[in-house]
């Protein structure tokens, strides 16, 4: 091996290891940094009606675009979960696919809560709503590039980043002090709550289907103990959701 080469293999090993300290001196920054950095930049994304047609698109494929990179850079802290999957994961991901669209035909939030003065509260959860189709169906290729993007963030990225926020940290965060020991199977009720409340606060136009939705995965945690197969079932619904709008063109589902 000649100097050079050895030279650059020493410098990706101390670069390597550099990350994995920082990785393990603040082990939240894996399960936090990629959620919020979704979150934060989807407060600069256009509604589908301002400006250019393109606007939107552009800042949504930017987004996922910025939150992969975060997740690779964290991603070596996911091994903290071994890799597996099971059969109930799809299981589950389909039958909460079929209860979220279920619950949301019902449109319980405007039956229920509107008549009480909360009708309010479906307005903060109010999504683009792009037709991709209506917005971009002069311009085919970027319409079904869009499209990708646009499956991609709702089934691959997502799924990953706030299973992981959610419950890589957050349930286990409001269980013990040292939340990154507390093995899944661990968590308690104020934990077990914690999920449930989060999902129906950050899907208050779907309050009902959130509630369920949320309290389900929730349960398939508990059971198999196992994160990768939350991650899976969230990407199976969501997958299933995404077809049906598709199919149905309930745009403020997307």
């Amino acid at each position: 091996m000649n100097s050079s080469s050895g030279q650059s293999d020493s410098r990706q090993l101390q670069s390597e290891a550099m990350r994995d300290g920082w990785l393990k001196r603040y082990p939240w920054l894996v399960f936090v940094v990629p959620f919020v950095l979704y979150m934060v930049v989807g407060q600069f994304e256009p509604t589908p009606q301002a400006g250019s047609p393109l606007a939107y698109p552009l800042v949504y494929t930017l987004r996922i675009v910025l939150v992969v990179v975060a997740i690779a850079a964290v991603a070596r802290g996911y091994a903290v979960f071994p890799l597996r999957l099971s059969w109930l994961a799809i299981a589950i991901g389909l039958l909460g696919g079929a209860i979220w669209i279920g619950i949301c035909r019902l449109e319980l939030e405007n039956r229920l809560l509107a008549p009480i003065g909360l009708g309010g509260l479906l307005g903060l959860g109010s999504r683009a709503a792009l037709n991709p189709f209506e917005l971009l169906g002069d311009q085919p290729p970027i319409m079904v590039a869009f499209l990708a993007v646009r499956f991609a963030g709702l089934v691959l990225v997502v799924p990953l980043i706030e299973e992981m926020f959610l419950r890589g940290f957050v349930m286990r965060f409001v269980e013990s002090v040292d939340w990154h020991r507390l093995p899944l199977g661990e968590i308690g009720a104020a934990g077990i709550a914690t999920g449930t409340i989060y999902g129906m606060l950050t899907h208050p136009a779907e309050l009902f289907a959130a509630a369920v939705w949320f309290s389900l995965i929730t349960g398939l945690m508990l059971k198999t103990r196992n994160i990768w197969d939350c991650v899976a079932a969230h990407a199976v619904t969501n997958l299933t959701l995404g077809v049906y709008i598709l199919y149905s063109g309930r745009w403020e589902l997307w």
